[in-house]
């Protein structure tokens, strides 16, 4: 199953994929020739295939809990001043994807979406200090009778097209899709200072089924 965010470029891959092997097979009389061209154009569309997967998950759907909102490596847990909604110190932790994760972005709580906000900016790499605040990104902001949760996507040195789904006034289930960054970057989350944390630096944690935090 891929994600609607990769149709277009998976299409023009495989168009890629049967008209340059076509062409070799034609145009080229060596073997060796063709059968390394095939490799090569192979490992490109299994690559394109499997960056826009979209692979089921089955979330247990809980409003005490706080799932994560995509797949990777937790890289930062650190209290912070969040100064664009909250305007207070929040539990920061950030989630850091690498370009062979699954790269859907997931609701991470149920609720109403209270702000949902994109920000142009630059692309420094996506675990750079400044990142959070000077990269392109968009801000989302869930609420439910529990708890009140911001989660940030950011975009990378690689990830030059962030999509966002959450609309203001909308209601989302946990789990559900919030959107896709292309090519590797990270999405922050920042929950009330003294949320019962679920998880530990360096864990991978898996978008809509782990659980990250609990309230």
């Amino acid at each position: 199953m891929f994600h609607k965010e990769g149709y277009k470029i998976i299409s023009v891959a495989i168009v890629l994929f049967l008209g340059i092997n076509a062409a070799s097979y034609v145009a080229i009389q060596v073997d060796e020739w063709i059968i390394a061209i095939f490799s090569v154009t192979l490992i490109f569309l299994i690559l394109i295939l499997q960056f826009f997967r979209n692979p089921k998950r089955h979330t247990e759907i809980n409003d005490t809990t706080i799932v994560a909102p995509v797949d990777g490596k937790v890289v930062v847990i650190e209290e912070v001043f969040e100064k664009e909604y909250f305007k207070e110190n929040r539990l920061q932790v950030s989630i850091f994807m690498s370009p062979v994760n699954v790269h859907v972005t997931r609701h991470p709580i149920n609720g109403e979406v209270v702000l949902s906000k994109y920000h142009p900016g630059k692309y420094l790499v996506a675990w750079h200090p400044k990142a959070s605040e000077e990269n392109e990104r968009t801000t989302v902001v869930i609420k439910n009778n529990s708890v009140e949760i911001l989660y940030r996507q950011i975009a990378g040195a690689l990830a030059k097209r962030i999509v966002n789904y959450a609309k203001e006034g909308e209601k989302v289930i946990q789990g559900s899709d919030s959107g896709f960054i292309k090519f590797g970057s990270r999405v922050d989350v920042f929950l009330p200072i003294g949320t019962d944390l679920n998880v530990s630096l360096n864990q991978k944690v898996k978008g809509g089924e782990s659980i990250i935090a609990n309230v």
